[in-house]
């Protein structure tokens, strides 16, 4: 479930539910990773406000939880749309037209990769494989992956979405 993005993470409600989570998850082995995919899972994004809530629960230093951050691409640092769309850039993927898809894309919703759209609907992000070799191009929208996506399914994709219009 993820909570209304515009709220603001940055009072206390936001370092308190990071404290709740912490609370309820510090007894795992690694309890780190659990704890940022469900503070992203309820905010769609880490709030930067949250990692010395976090890395006080977990006694680990800030740089520490930064980094696990920030190594893994699947984190995010800043809201995002209210859906996600991610475009596979493997080798697999490229070999069978991502690039051309891409170029679609962004043209389609306006948007360079990393951006959101102004209407805020829609954030495209890259992703370096999605484990759908076999059918790309490959991309996710939100929790669902598509293969041999074309520039036309892609147009239909985003119309079932009602977004980037």
């Amino acid at each position: 479930m993820q909570l209304q993005q515009d709220k603001n993470v940055n009072t206390g409600d936001g370092c308190r539910t990071a404290a709740e989570i912490v609370s309820g998850m510090k007894q795992l082995p690694g309890a780190l990773l659990p704890v940022l995919h469900r503070v992203q899972e309820i905010f769609g994004y880490i709030p930067p406000a949250t990692v010395p809530t976090i890395a006080e629960g977990l006694n680990l230093s800030r740089a520490e939880v930064h980094g696990v951050i920030s190594f893994y691409h699947h984190f995010r640092t800043e809201p995002t749309g209210r859906h996600v769309i991610q475009l596979c850039r493997a080798e697999a993927c490229q070999a069978v037209g991502a690039r051309q898809l891409e170029k679609h894309i962004t043209t389609a919703l306006d948007i360079a990769v990393g951006d959101t759209t102004e209407s805020g609907d829609v954030t495209l992000l890259p992703v370096y494989c999605l484990g759908n070799c076999a059918c790309g191009p490959s991309l996710q929208v939100d929790e669902e992956i598509y293969g041999r996506v074309t520039p036309e399914r892609f147009d239909a994709l985003l119309n079932d979405l009602g977004a980037g219009q």
